[in-house]
């Protein structure tokens, strides 16, 4: 196998962390839902709620802003309606679609991932990783998330 070199050495080493944390992320969730004694439901899943949030939404467009794939988001949502987690009903003006929200469950679980959140960022804190560096670093990785976006979208230019 060739190595590679300079930027292209950077560029996939960042791919490789960005596919690391993601892991990681879901391992944190699956730890904490273990902690609270939450087994009906996997990590991806609970991602899955904190990504509907307070928001109804219809399941189209989590597909469209890129966070999950076809089957893989509709059988999500059809366990969690099932397990009383979210709640879905028919969009009036597009019978087709199916918009969903977050039950008291739903919203009981995501809370907690709240929490969660503000523990895990006063631990970056203490190690000094600050949310203003945080902050640097999203904005450096949505620039990362654009120029891949356009690729996609428009290929090699």
């Amino acid at each position: 196998m060739r190595k590679m070199s300079g930027l292209s050495d950077t560029t996939f080493g960042l791919v490789q962390i960005i596919e690391r944390l993601h892991r990681h992320y879901l391992d944190v969730l699956r730890t904490e839902l273990r902690r609270l004694g939450i087994e009906e439901i996997n990590a991806v899943q609970a991602l899955l709620l904190a990504n509907i949030g307070t928001e109804e939404v219809v399941i189209r467009d989590l597909k469209d802003r890129g966070y999950y794939h076809g089957s893989n988001v509709s059988y999500n949502i059809k366990k969690l309606t099932e397990l009383g987690y979210i709640g879905q009903e028919r969009c009036s003006h597009d019978r087709r679609a199916i918009r969903v929200g977050l039950t008291d469950k739903g919203m009981d679980l995501c809370e907690r991932m709240r929490e969660l959140q503000k523990h895990l960022s006063a631990e970056m804190d203490a190690l000094g990783l600050p949310d203003a560096k945080l902050t640097d670093a999203m904005r450096d990785l949505e620039t990362v998330e654009r120029c891949w976006t356009d690729f996609i979208r428009y290929g090699r230019r």
